[in-house]
C-alpha cells in the first residue's frame, strides 16, 4: 500500500513539474512569444493593462533572436501612456502582433511631461502588425485642443509614435479617433507602412493621419486615411520619401509642411507622391510655408504624379503665406526656398473656381516648378482658373485650367 502511494505521489509530482515548466516557459526570456495575458493583462476594457504590456515588452526586449509580443484578439485592453523603448541588444527582430482592441485612457492627467499614448523608440527591426485597432477615444479631449486658435498651445497626445527607429514595418493596423496625430514618425530611418486604416471625423482638430519629421527612407503605400486634418503631413528635415496608393478623404489633403516655423529646420528633399486619390478634401497636394521664417531652408526635388482629385477644394496649391490664425504677427516673406517641383498627370474636379494656386515667397520666389498634363475642372460649371504669385512656372501637355500669364 505504501509503495503504491509512493508511485502515485511521484507520478503526480512529475505531472505537476511538467505543468509548471509549460507555464513558466510562457513567460520566460528563453521563449520566442510573449503574450500580454501571461503578464497580468485583464483585457476587460475597464482595468488599466499598461503595466502588463510594459512587462511583456521588457521580457521580449531582454530576450534573444526573433521574438514576438502578442496581444491576443477578441479582447479589449485599456491603456494609459506606454513607452516601448530599446535598444533590444540581443534581439534580431521584434514583432508586435497586435490583434486586440486597444482603448486609450481619456484622463489627460495621466499624460505628463508631453507623453503620447503608445511610443516605440530606439528599436531596430521592429514590425507592428496583426489587424488590431488603436482607439484614441479622442472625442472627449478634442474640446481641450486650443491649437487651431492659438499658436502657443498645449499639444494633446499622439496615438502611435515612432522615435528614432530603424528598419520598421507597420502593416494591417487601424487607428481610430486620435486625440492629436494618429501616427508620428520622428527621426526614423527605413520605414515601411502599408494597409494602414485611419479614421476620425472631418471636424476633429489636428488629427493628422501620418506625420513625418526628420526621417529618411520612408515608404507609405496602399492605405486609407480619413480624418480631420492632413491625411499625410511631411514636416521638416525629411529625405527620400515615397507615398503611393493612398486613398485620402475626408481631411485636408496631403501636405508638405508647414515649413519654416522654427529656427534651424532641416531641408525636405527627394519626395515622390504618386497613384493617390483624394476625395472631398479641403486641399489636394499642398506645399505650405510660414511667413516670417526665423531661418532659411530648402524644399526641393519633389514629384507629384498620377493623382486623382474628386471634389477637392484646392487641388494644387503652393502657399508661402501660410497662417491658420486670424492674424499673424509679421508679414516678412517666407525664407523657405522651393525648387524643382513637378506636378504630372493630375486630374479631377475642383469645388472652387481656382483649381491651381501657386503663391510663392516674394523674398525667395519658387524656382523650376513644372506642370505636365493637368486636367482639373471646376464642379460649378464655369472654367477653372489658376493664380500665380512670384513664380514663372513651366507647362507642357494638357493644361486645364489655362496657365497663369
Amino acid at each position: 500500500m505504501k509503495l503504491s502511494l509512493l508511485f502515485l505521489f511521484l507520478g503526480f509530482s512529475l505531472v505537476n513539474a511538467r505543468h509548471r515548466v509549460r507555464i513558466n516557459l510562457g513567460v520566460s526570456s528563453s521563449g520566442s512569444t510573449f503574450s500580454v495575458l501571461d503578464y497580468g493583462a485583464r483585457a476587460d476594457g475597464l482595468h488599466d493593462d499598461s503595466q502588463a504590456f510594459m512587462k511583456a515588452w521588457n521580457a521580449a526586449c531582454s530576450s534573444s533572436g526573433a521574438v514576438k509580443l502578442l496581444v491576443p484578439p477578441q479582447r479589449t485592453y485599456l491603456l494609459g501612456p506606454v513607452k516601448f523603448k530599446g535598444p533590444c541588444k540581443n534581439v534580431q527582430s521584434i514583432t508586435v502582433h497586435m490583434q486586440g482592441y486597444l482603448r486609450a485612457t481619456t484622463d489627460l492627467g495621466t499624460y505628463v511631461n508631453g507623453d503620447d499614448w503608445v511610443e516605440f523608440g530606439w528599436v531596430d527591426h521592429l514590425t507592428l502588425t496583426g489587424g488590431g485597432t488603436f482607439d484614441g477615444q479622442g472625442s472627449v479631449s478634442w474640446p481641450y485642443n486650443k491649437c487651431p486658435q492659438n499658436k502657443i498651445c498645449k499639444v494633446l497626445p499622439t496615438s502611435i509614435k515612432f522615435v528614432e527607429t530603424t528598419n520598421t514595418a507597420v502593416k494591417s493596423i487601424k487607428s481610430l479617433n486620435s486625440k492629436f496625430f494618429h501616427i508620428a514618425l520622428l527621426g526614423c530611418k527605413n520605414f515601411w507602412g502599408n494597409d494602414i486604416r485611419i479614421q476620425a471625423p472631418s471636424n476633429s482638430p489636428n488629427t493628422d493621419g501620418i506625420h513625418i519629421e526628420r526621417c529618411s527612407g520612408v515608404n507609405i503605400y496602399s492605405s486609407v486615411i480619413g480624418t480631420g486634418d492632413d491625411c499625410i503631413s511631411i514636416g521638416q528635415g525629411n529625405e527620400q520619401l515615397v507615398i503611393s496608393g493612398i486613398n485620402c478623404g475626408p481631411g485636408h489633403g496631403i501636405s508638405i509642411g508647414s515649413l519654416g516655423r522654427y529656427q534651424n529646420e532641416g531641408d525636405v528633399r527627394g519626395l515622390v507622391i504618386k497613384d493617390c486619390t483624394l476625395s472631398g478634401t479641403a486641399n489636394g497636394i499642398r506645399i505650405k510655408t510660414w511667413e516670417n521664417s526665423p531661418g532659411s531652408s530648402y524644399a526641393t526635388n519633389m514629384t507629384f504624379t498620377n493623382i486623382i482629385m474628386k471634389s477637392v477644394a484646392n487641388p494644387i496649391i503652393i502657399d508661402q503665406e501660410y497662417c491658420p490664425y486670424i492674424s499673424c504677427a509679421s508679414k516678412v516673406p517666407s525664407r523657405v526656398r522651393i525648387s524643382d517641383i513637378f506636378f504630372r498627370d493630375i486630374r479631377g474636379t475642383s469645388t472652387t473656381p481656382v483649381a491651381v494656386t501657386l503663391k510663392c515667397s516674394r523674398g525667395v520666389p519658387c524656382q523650376n516648378v513644372n506642370l505636365h498634363n493637368v486636367n482639373l475642372r471646376y464642379a460649378g460649371g464655369a472654367p477653372a482658373k489658376a493664380t500665380c504669385f512670384n513664380i514663372k512656372a513651366s507647362y507642357s501637355g494638357t493644361q486645364i485650367p489655362e496657365p497663369c500669364q
